[in-house]
């Protein structure tokens, strides 16, 4: 059919820079036809997917859906562009330049679809409540050093397909690398310490901890620093690679507290007394709601009392109840004794003068 057109209509087959002109029509045909096909693609296909898929409750899709519809028209355009090309001999630079374009154009919009996903990755944790809002800095963080990896690699694939040497590249850059890491290692300890904290989770938000002599309530953990409200008020600012390289003890997983106390009487207290006061504390403890005992005894003979050792669990972990319970049972101890006849003994001390004649 094309050496009838040839023949038919003789100027078809003039070349124009190394291509009959038929060629170079057809070359155009194939342009504006894909040009129009992606075109319509976009307007018409993706349009109503986009309103199909708007209705269903799964975000992914929707992601999907507005990847495709973000690629404009520059790529519609380099990709019509290279399939025309193919139809026509070009010289080799020019057809190897219009494979580097469209190669880069496929990258950068394959990348961008990644990293939508990233994004909703990084925002579905935060959201959740293991993640919260609290978290949030070191899940951008962490959303934003896997998105720079990936340009990485992209970049590395591109150049490699260029021809070239990426090997030294990387190797270089690798060298750049460490000595930008050494100038900023503080800084560096301290984001990656951050992203430790995320992962392991050696405290939470609300919990309250000792950080050598410092204690107090998480009450932020940021991409450097983390922030303790202390007992007094003020707020206290710990970097994260010295939290991390301290000793904590954190109070906040506490599910339950072990109480030791002891309480003395006098010695002037009857025997029968003395066996009664076990089963007296016993039962005062008994009657708090969040209190279990565990054991009450008389301990040892003191200077000026006769100690009994007393331990029980507070079912909390929160301070402030276990001192209301505390307080409870030391009141009902004072009014037991004195209902009791009871003396709680204080330090005293007996002086006994021999008279000599």
């Amino acid at each position: 059919m094309l050496e009838s057109l040839q023949a038919s209509y003789p100027i078809l087959g003039t070349e124009f820079i190394n291509n009959p002109i038929l060629t170079w029509l057809i070359a155009i045909i194939v342009f504006l036809s894909a040009l129009g096909a992606l075109k319509l693609l976009r307007t018409v296909v993706v349009a109503r997917l986009k309103k199909l898929l708007a209705k269903t409750k799964t975000r992914i899709d929707d992601i999907i859906i507005n990847s495709i519809d973000a690629i404009y028209w520059p790529f519609y355009v380099v990709a019509s562009l290279y399939l025309a090309v193919q139809f026509v001999n070009l010289p080799g630079i020019v057809e190897r330049g219009a494979f580097y374009v469209f190669l880069a154009a496929v990258v950068y919009y394959a990348v961008k679809f990644f990293a939508a996903f990233i994004d909703f990755g990084a925002q579905t944790l935060i959201e959740k409540k293991e993640g919260g809002e609290e978290n949030a800095g070191i899940i951008k963080l962490l959303g934003t050093l896997v998105k720079i990896i990936l340009w990485a690699g992209a970049i590395v694939l591109f150049m490699s397909n260029l021809g070239i040497n990426v090997t030294s590249l990387i190797a270089g850059l690798g060298i750049g690398g460490i000595a930008i890491a050494l100038a900023v290692q503080n800084i560096l300890g301290d984001l990656f310490n951050s992203l430790a904290i995320y992962f392991d989770k050696p405290f939470q938000i609300g919990d309250f901890v000792i950080v050598g002599e410092q204690m107090g309530t998480i009450k932020k953990v940021g991409i450097k620093t983390t922030r303790i409200q202390a007992l007094q008020g003020e707020e206290i600012v710990v970097s994260n690679s010295d939290l991390m390289g301290a000793r904590i003890q954190n109070f906040g997983v506490m599910q339950k507290r072990r109480i030791v106390f002891t309480v003395g009487v006098t010695y002037q207290t009857p025997a029968e007394k003395l066996r009664q006061v076990p089963d007296m504390i016993k039962g005062i403890i008994s009657q708090q709601e969040q209190a279990e005992v565990d054991r009450a005894h008389f301990k040892s003979f003191g200077d000026s009392a006769l100690v009994y050792e007393v331990v029980y669990y507070v079912l909390t972990g929160d301070y402030n109840r276990y001192m209301d319970t505390q307080q409870a049972i030391n009141l009902g101890i004072v009014n037991k004794f004195e209902s009791e006849g009871i003396s709680i003994a204080y330090p005293t001390q007996t002086v006994y003068v021999s008279k000599h004649e």
